[in-house]
C-alpha cells in the first residue's frame, strides 16, 4: 500500500480553486507561482499515479505570465484526453494510432478555457472511456492516491487522481456511464454530472443517437463545483434549461427524498447499503422527508438496452477507426473490452432500434418518480473500490463485463435520461478508502443538488488526503 500526497508548503498550499482566486486577487500569490507549484506536484506524484497523458508545462507557464480573462484566470488544471484542445493530441486512452496535434479547440475546451483555467496538459482515461478502471496494457494503470493498490476509477481516472492528491484543485472530467461520479467516489471528490445540454459537446459526442456523454469537473469542495458551473453559464447557456446561477450555500427548503439501494442488476453490497442508509438518516435528521423504495426506479430491460448502445458506440469507433483517427489506426492494438463490445454490437445489431427507442423514452419513467420526490439518494457504486487487476482489460470479455456490470450498477441511469446527479464522498470503507453517495434530480435541477450538497458538506465534512491519515469517518 502507498499513500500519495502532493500537498506541500508552496503557492497552492491546501487551497481549493475559489480560495486560490481570492489569493490571486489579493496578491498573496501570482499566476506563475501557482502553475510552477502544480508542475512540481505533477512531476512528484505522476510516477506513482500515472495520471498524465500529455504535458504542456512550458505553454502553461507562458500563459500564466501573459494572463488572461475569466474568474479562474491563473488556476492550474488538466483536461481529460478525450476532448480536442488546440496544440494537443486527443488519444482517447489508447495507443492504437499515431498522435496528431489538434488544430483547434473543440466546443467544450473553448468554454472550459474561457473560464480562465490554465491547463498543464491532459489526463489518462480507460480506452475510449469504456471501462470503469484505466488499466491499459501498454500505457499502464492509473492508481488511486489513497492507496495505489486500488483503481482511481474511470474513465476520468487521471483527473480524479490528480485532484484528490492535491496536484490541482479542479480538473475536467466527462461522464458517459458514470465517469465523473465514479472517480469522485473512488478518490473522495465532488463530481456533478450535469443535465443533458447544460454544457456544449464536441462533435463526436454531439452526434450520438442518444447523447449519453456530459462534460464537467472534479473538485474537492462543493463551492468549486458550484463556481465552475456559475462561470460556465456566463460563457455559454442552453436556454432550454433553467439557469443554475450562483449557488453559495444550502437552501431552506426541505425536500422529499427517495432512497434506493437496489439497482436493476443487484442490491448494493452490505457495507455500501449501510452507508447509504446512514446518509438517509443524516438527511432525515436535517429535516428532509425520507422514504425508502424497495425496487429500482427503472425496468430490467434498461441494462440490456444500455449495454447494446454502449457496444454500438464501440463498434462505430472500431469500424471507422482509420477515417476517424487516421491511417495509422491499428485495431489489433485495442483492448479486449473494446473489441468485445464491437462483437457484442455486431451480433445484436437487429435489437438496436428498439434499444435506442426505449432509452430515449426512459425519462418518462423517472419523470413520474420526480412527481413524488425531489431527489433520489443512491450509492454511487454497488461495492467498494476494487484493486488494480479486477477490471484488467486483457482478461476475457465476459469476465470484464460481468465485473463491470456488477460494480457500476447505479450510475448509467442518468446518462440515459439526461438528468443530473452528483457524487459526494460522504462515507469511508473500514480500510479508509472513500465511498461515494449519489444524489439525482430532475432535468435542469443542478441548483437543487448543489444546495443539498452544501448542506451535507457542512453537516458531515469529508476527509481529504492531507488530513485524513486513512482514518474512517465516525458515521
Amino acid at each position: 500500500m502507498q499513500h500519495v500526497n502532493a500537498y506541500r508548503d508552496d503557492a497552492l498550499g491546501t487551497m481549493d480553486a475559489v480560495a486560490l482566486v481570492d489569493a490571486l486577487r489579493t496578491g498573496k500569490v501570482s499566476r506563475p507561482e501557482l502553475v510552477e507549484a502544480a508542475i512540481a506536484r505533477t512531476e512528484a506524484v505522476n510516477p506513482m499515479l500515472n495520471g498524465l497523458a500529455h504535458q504542456t508545462f512550458e505553454r502553461a507557464l507562458a500563459r500564466s505570465h501573459a494572463g488572461g480573462r475569466g474568474y479562474f484566470d491563473g488556476v492550474p488544471t488538466f483536461i481529460k484526453d478525450n476532448v480536442d484542445v488546440e496544440g494537443m493530441p486527443t488519444m482517447q486512452g489508447t495507443d492504437a494510432w499515431e498522435p496528431r496535434l489538434k488544430p483547434a479547440h473543440g466546443e467544450f475546451a473553448s468554454l472550459f478555457l474561457a473560464t480562465g483555467l490554465v491547463p498543464l496538459g491532459k489526463t489518462q482515461l480507460s480506452e475510449f472511456g469504456f471501462s470503469a478502471s484505466a488499466e491499459h496494457p501498454r500505457l499502464g494503470a492509473v492508481r488511486n492516491p489513497w492507496d495505489t493498490d486500488f483503481t482511481a476509477g474511470a474513465s476520468s481516472s487521471g483527473s480524479g487522481a490528480f485532484v484528490a492528491a492535491g496536484v490541482v484543485p479542479i480538473a475536467h472530467a466527462n461522464d458517459g456511464g458514470g465517469s465523473i461520479r465514479i472517480p469522485a467516489a473512488c478518490n473522495g471528490l465532488v463530481g456533478l454530472k450535469p443535465s443533458r445540454g447544460r454544457l456544449p459537446l464536441d462533435k463526436m459526442t454531439r452526434q450520438m443517437p442518444v447523447r449519453i456523454v456530459n462534460d464537467g469537473v472534479l473538485t474537492r469542495s462543493v463551492r468549486d463545483t458550484a463556481a465552475f458551473y456559475r462561470e460556465a453559464e456566463r460563457v455559454w447557456r442552453d436556454r432550454k434549461l433553467p439557469p443554475i446561477g450562483a449557488v453559495t450555500g444550502p437552501s431552506a427548503a426541505r425536500l422529499r427524498i427517495a432512497v434506493v439501494t437496489q439497482s436493476v442488476v443487484r442490491q448494493a453490497a452490505p457495507s455500501i447499503r449501510d452507508h447509504t442508509l446512514k446518509t438517509a438518516e443524516l438527511l432525515a435528521g436535517l429535516g428532509h422527508n425520507v422514504e425508502y423504495l424497495d425496487q429500482p426506479p427503472v425496468p430490467r430491460y434498461f441494462l440490456d438496452d444500455f449495454l447494446l448502445y454502449w457496444a454500438f458506440l464501440a463498434m462505430t469507433l472500431v469500424r471507422t477507426g482509420q477515417r476517424t483517427f487516421g491511417q495509422s489506426f491499428d485495431k489489433t492494438k485495442l483492448d479486449n473490452l473494446t473489441l468485445g463490445l464491437d462483437r457484442h454490437a455486431s451480433r445484436n445489431l437487429h435489437k438496436l432500434p428498439i434499444a435506442i427507442t426505449r432509452l430515449r423514452r426512459l425519462r418518462r419513467v423517472t419523470a413520474r418518480l420526480y412527481q413524488t420526490y425531489d431527489v433520489i439518494l443512491m450509492p454511487t457504486l454497488a461495492d467498494e473500490t476494487p484493486r488494480i487487476g479486477h477490471l484488467d482489460p486483457t482478461a476475457d470479455f465476459e469476465q470484464i463485463m460481468d465485473r463491470l456490470i456488477d460494480w457500476v450498477a447505479f450510475t448509467p441511469l442518468q446518462n440515459a435520461t439526461g438528468e443530473p446527479a452528483i457524487s459526494l464522498p460522504l462515507a469511508q470503507s473500514a480500510s479508509g478508502m472513500p465511498v461515494g453517495m449519489m444524489l439525482a434530480g430532475p432535468l435542469g435541477h443542478e441548483r437543487r443538488l448543489l444546495e443539498l450538497a452544501y448542506e451535507l458538506e457542512a453537516a458531515q465534512p469529508w476527509p481529504r488526503i492531507d488530513t485524513a491519515h486513512q482514518q474512517p469517518l465516525s458515521q
